[in-house]
């Protein structure tokens, strides 16, 4: 039997092993048991949910040095990030508590039966019901909040379906202790064994995938490893939604208003943005365009005078330091990119490398030279007019997100530019920096393909939509109705005959729902 164990970043040495390889056989028991949790889930109705979310959180900050320690030896991440992240997974739980308290998200409705100028209408009840045991793949670069303790789970599980994890092959042992962190709230808040399940191994996540119970496949990671598991998926009898968080290169587009007004304020801002978390974020803006001229100039000095001599932690895993080698070593090859910044030499050996920023005339690019760079690298696209900006920028692809930073006084401009912006990425942010996704009820974390394969997010209130479908129900009785949907007022909004009916916050709701 194959086992698993992760490397550490720090030394590029294998671990101890962990685990075993799931077996098919393996994998088959775990997705039985979650469909056997499936009606558990529902029984408990929404309040019961949040109170399984409120523990998990709970035990997820009583275990916090464990998971932190775990995560540390095998991300080389750093306890300081690693512990803002914890926190970031703990709050994730909690937000989905609110959301399953407030109720808008499962938009209920009802149109009672009467007249109308089509005819008669009958009495129509229509609520979203959770679709059954899910899968989730998480991410490298972030071990808690996109992981085995992250949104999709968190999402998952608050609309009512379990959850069957794929451990991370960069982090075996951080995805155990906190698979077994949440397996042990669960079961101390009376919940049978599936609520939550994991696997081990690649093939255990191909036979994962196509395992009939399964309904739904969360996945934060590389485009080529998310298109073999769509492949896996479109084997199937049954075809499932592959929610997929795949590749962004996140533009960063200044102005000349905005150079001219603060550039070396941009410049330091976009250093601390290209380098945090060693570059390793689904967000970090991977590619640059900067006006031409003096300004512009000052800003790319600013940039460059705080990444030169920089040092960054280790890098996840072989597979990510030997392609941040091999991008970067093109573009040093290639004539028309000059190399205008590079960091300090790392000290000590594993998976460490040094930070760099390349430079190119907006003329001479081409969309072969922009690529997702994993790690501390960005390029800068250096712009004469209007004109080349928009038509360099439609060679990069479709983003999570594009970043304006405009002047006060290019209002038409900035119009112009979101206006683009509103049909290439799912979040533009203004005079700010990508890095950083809010946990809220209006994000949005996903975008156009490649950044995504959906037209959900990953993170926020509106996440759990993924896991969810609708049913109407047609002159039913009222005793076979979900109890949102009965006559009466529950303590959530609901629209009754095309009017919103947003009623009063009320204590725990305790009636077990969908």
């Amino acid at each position: 039997m194959t086992t698993i164990a992760g490397s550490s970043p720090y030394t590029g040495q294998a671990l101890e092993p962990v685990a075993e390889e799931s077996s098919a056989a393996d994998v088959a028991k775990t997705v039985e048991i979650a469909g056997e949790a499936f009606s558990y889930l529902q029984g408990i109705g929404r309040e019961g949910r949040a109170r399984l979310l409120e523990a998990i959180a709970d035990n997820i900050d009583l275990n916090a040095d464990e998971l932190i320690r775990a995560a540390d030896e095998e991300t080389g991440i750093g306890t300081a990030r690693l512990t803002g992240e914890l926190k970031r997974a703990s709050y994730q739980m909690r937000f989905f508590a609110e959301v399953l308290r407030e109720g808008s998200y499962l938009e209920a409705a009802i149109d009672t039966a009467g007249d109308t100028p089509m005819g008669p209408r009958p009495d129509l009840r229509r609520i979203l019901q959770p679709i059954g045991p899910v899968a989730v793949f998480g991410s490298s670069n972030f071990p808690f909040a996109f992981s085995v303790l992250g949104g999709d789970t968190a999402s998952a599980l608050a609309s009512g379906c379990p959850v069957i994890l794929k451990a991370h092959s960069s982090h075996p042992n951080t995805s155990k202790i906190s698979f077994a962190t949440m397996a042990a709230a669960a079961h101390a808040s009376g919940g049978p064994d599936g609520i939550v399940g994991i696997v081990y191994g690649q093939k255990a996540g191909t036979e994962l995938v196509s395992h009939p119970l399964i309904q739904a496949v969360g996945f934060t990671g590389s485009l080529g490893g998310g298109g073999a598991l769509m492949e896996a998926i479109s084997r199937r009898d049954q075809p499932v939604p592959f929610y997929g968080e795949l590749s962004s290169l996140n533009p960063l587009i200044v102005t000349a208003g905005a150079a001219a007004e603060r550039g070396p304020e941009i410049g330091q801002g976009l250093a601390a943005s290209i380098t945090t978390s060693a570059g390793q974020l689904c967000t970090k803006p991977g590619v640059v365009f900067v006006p031409a001229g003096d300004n512009g100039d000052k800003l790319v000095a600013a940039l460059t005078s705080d990444l030169s001599g920089s040092t960054v932690s280790p890098l996840l895993n072989k597979r990510i330091f030997e392609s941040y080698a091999a991008i970067t070593g093109a573009l040093e090859k290639n004539e028309n990119v000059e190399q205008v910044a590079v960091g300090a030499e790392p000290v000590g050996g594993g998976f460490r490398v040094r930070p760099t920023l390349y430079s190119i005339d907006a003329a001479r690019l081409t969309p072969e030279l922009i690529e997702e760079c994993f790690g501390p690298s960005a390029i800068i696209v250096r712009y004469k007019s209007e004109t080349e900006l928009v038509s360099a920028l439609a060679m990069v692809e479709d983003s999570l997100t594009l970043t304006l930073h405009t002047g006060v006084n290019e209002g038409d401009l900035t119009a112009r530019l979101t206006e683009i912006g509103r049909g290439r990425a799912g979040r533009i942010i203004y005079n700010g920096y990508p890095t950083g996704v809010a946990v809220s009820w209006a994000q949005t974390h996903g975008g156009p393909w490649p950044s995504t394969n959906s037209l959900h997010t990953s993170v926020g209130a509106t996440a759990i939509r993924r896991f969810l479908r609708p049913v109407t129900f047609q002159d039913a009785p009222e005793a076979v109705l979900p109890i949102e949907l009965r006559d009466g007022t529950p303590p959530l909004p609901r629209r009754i005959n095309g009017t919103l009916i947003v009623p009063p916050r009320s204590g725990d709701f305790t009636v077990p729902c969908a």
